[in-house]
């Protein structure tokens, strides 16, 4: 469900100061009280979004998980933004005592890539398909284009639902004619992964991992005129399954030139702070 939302009368309320944060793509701290106006845009930080398509029986996807840390560091968590799509013949449902992180979302991407092998990464969905040994050097290339583009989301759980809620604010640049979609990850999950000396490790640490689509499988289309803010409001079920403190909503804007802009933020941003007994 999509609609206008509750932020929207806040917008032109705030400082311009606070305004120009919103050139760069980022997750909303700010209290309520305190939203953002319009200011003409100014190129944007770019962020770059990594589809690893990965598999819990995959005994090559741990090195990129590796690699995928590796670049976080040299770019910041914020520049580089992963979402592990456990897909295809080597990843693993849940059943029995097994717990397993496909999705059959996930398959759906997994077919539409025409991924053969894993892994493999979709880096910012331009040029192919890569196999690890490429991502560096396209991560780099994607880095250096320029994007006008900035999103912020405001993700928060409300209990008397057991909903995710997202609200977003959108400013484009240029004309803009795509989709927004938005996921949901998971981090610091502990499950079975093949590793590659052949051995199976039950205790495997897996992060970024894609749990589902706020907005459907492809998104929602988005269109917006030269300058334009957009607030949209989004929501989806809470699965019981999911740890809220290690959730991520991940969201940004494509069109068929690929991922122009993309943002990642904490499902639950707003935790009360710990009180001293």
């Amino acid at each position: 469900m999509v609609s206008l939302n509750k932020f929207t009368h806040r917008l032109f309320s705030s400082l311009l100061s606070s305004a120009l944060a919103l050139a760069f793509a980022s997750c909303s701290t700010i209290d309520e009280s305190e939203r953002f106006i319009y200011v003409p845009p100014v190129a944007s930080t770019r962020a770059v979004l990594i589809e690893d398509f990965t598999g819990q029986r995959c005994i090559n996807c741990p090195n990129a998980a590796l690699e995928i840390e590796k670049l976080k560091e040299q770019y910041g968590a914020d520049t580089i933004i992963a979402v592990g799509i456990h897909s295809g013949p080597l990843a693993v449902y849940s059943r029995g005592n097994i717990l397993g992180l496909r999705t059959e979302e996930g398959d759906t991407y997994y077919d539409h890539w025409k991924i053969e092998q894993e892994p493999m990464g979709y880096i910012n969905r331009r040029g192919e398909i890569a196999t690890v040994d490429r991502w560096a050097t396209m991560v780099r290339e994607a880095i250096q284009v320029p994007t006008d583009i900035s999103i912020q989301l405001d993700p928060y759980y409300d209990s008397d639902d057991n909903k995710l809620h997202v609200g977003l604010t959108v400013i484009v640049g240029e004309p803009f004619d795509g989709h927004l979609q938005l996921w949901v990850t998971e981090s610091n999950i502990t499950a079975l992964q093949m590793m590659p000396d052949g051995s199976a490790n039950p205790t495997y640490v897996h992060n970024h991992v894609f749990r589902r689509s706020v907005n459907g499988t492809w998104g929602t289309p988005f269109t917006a005129a030269q300058g334009q803010i957009q607030t949209l409001d989004f929501e989806c079920d809470f699965d019981p399954a999911w740890q809220l403190d290690d959730l991520s909503i991940v969201g940004f804007l494509y069109n068929d030139d690929g991922v122009q802009q993309v943002v990642e933020c904490p499902a639950n941003p707003y935790q009360a702070e710990p009180t001293d007994n």
